[in-house]
C-alpha cells in the first residue's frame, strides 16, 4: 500500500483504476479503507479513478493525538490534501456512514474541492445518537484513566491499529495519559454536540448550504435508519435519493460486507449520478486524466 505524509502524518491510501475522474470513498466507523475496495473496483471499471485511504487514527495510518479542531474536521482537512497531491481536484467525494459525514464535512470546510456527494448508509436518530459517542471515545477514556495507555494498546480496536501499523504502539505509549484523556474528551464534546441533528453531525442549516449534486443511498439498521437517508435527501437542496429493496432491520449495526449483494446496483448508481453530474457541469474538470 502507497503511504504519504501529509500534515505532518503518515496516511496509507490505494487508487484504484488508472483513468477517468477521481472519486473519493470513505469508510465508516474507525475501520480501514478495505471494506470498499470490491465497491471500488466496480466503479472503476466503468471508468472512474477511487481514491481510497485509511483515516489517521484508523486502519494503517499514523495514530495522532492532537490538534485543535475536532477529530472529523482533521479527516476533512487531511482528505483536502491527500486529493490535492493526488492532482485529483475537485473530485467526487462520497462513503458509508462516518464516511458520509466526512464526505459532507468535506464539501463544507472546501467547496471548490468536492464536485459532487455519494453518500450511503447516513447515521442519524436517538440511537446511533446514543451509542456512538462510546464507542469512539468513551470506552477509550476510561482505559486511559484506568490503566494508562498501555491499557488503551490492549482495546480491541487499537490492537488491530498496531497490528496494521506497528510504529502505533510506541507512539500510544509515548502519550501522556492525561493529555490523550484532554483531547479525546474534546474530541468526544465535539462529537456530541451535533448528534442529536436528523444527520449526524450536520445541522439542517449546513446542509441546505450544499450546492453540489447530491445522491443519497439510505441504510437500513438502528445506526443508519432509512429516516435519516431520507432525512438527507430532504434538507440538501436538489439531491437524489435512491432506495435499495431492503427494509429496517431492529438491529444495531448491519456490518457493510452483508451489503455486498447490493454493491452491483450502489456501483451503478453512483456511475450514472456522476456521469450526468459531469455532463451538466463540464468546466468543473474531472481531476488529472
Amino acid at each position: 500500500m502507497p503511504i504519504t505524509t501529509l500534515h505532518g502524518v503518515a496516511l496509507s491510501y490505494r487508487i484504484v483504476g488508472d483513468r477517468g475522474p477521481f472519486l473519493a470513498l470513505v469508510s465508516g466507523g474507525r475501520r480501514g479503507h478495505q471494506e470498499l475496495v470490491p465497491l471500488a473496483e466496480k466503479i472503476a471499471a466503468a471508468g472512474f479513478r477511487v481514491l481510497l485511504h485509511d483515516r489517521r487514527n484508523t486502519g494503517a495510518s499514523d495514530i495522532v493525538i492532537g490538534g485543535g479542531a475536532s477529530e472529523e474536521e482533521i479527516w476533512a482537512d487531511d482528505l483536502h490534501a491527500l486529493l490535492a497531491q493526488q492532482g485529483a481536484l475537485p473530485a467526487f467525494v462520497g462513503g458509508s456512514s462516518s464516511g458520509a459525514r466526512l464526505a459532507i464535512l468535506t464539501c463544507l470546510r472546501h467547496p471548490d474541492a468536492v464536485r459532487g456527494l455519494t453518500l450511503l448508509r447516513v447515521t442519524g436518530g436517538a440511537f446511533a445518537a446514543g451509542r456512538l459517542p462510546e464507542n469512539y471515545y468513551g470506552q477509550f477514556i476510561r482505559a486511559a484513566e484506568e490503566g494508562g495507555m498501555a491499557a488503551v494498546c490492549d482495546t480491541e480496536q487499537y490492537r488491530e491499529r498496531i497490528t496494521a501499523n506497528p510504529a502505533n504502539r510506541e507512539r500510544l505509549l509515548a502519550i501522556d495519559p492525561a493529555a490523550y484523556i484532554e483531547v479525546m474528551s474534546r474530541w468526544r464534546s465535539h462529537f456530541v454536540s451535533g448528534a442529536h441533528h436528523p444527520v449526524m453531525g450536520v445541522s439542517a442549516e449546513e446542509l441546505a448550504k450544499i450546492r453540489v449534486p447530491v445522491v443519497v443511498i439510505p441504510g437500513n439498521d438502528k445506526i443508519h435508519a432509512s429516516t435519516s437517508g431520507r432525512a438527507a435527501h430532504e434538507l440538501i437542496p436538489g439531491s437524489e435519493l435512491h432506495a435499495l429493496p431492503i427494509t429496517d432491520q431492529d438491529v444495531p449495526l448491519i456490518p457493510f460486507e452483508e451489503w455486498a449483494p447490493y454493491e452491483a446496483e450502489i456501483a451503478a448508481v453512483f456511475v450514472d449520478f456522476m456521469r450526468r453530474a459531469i455532463a451538466l457541469a463540464p468546466s468543473r474538470g474531472s481531476g488529472r486524466s
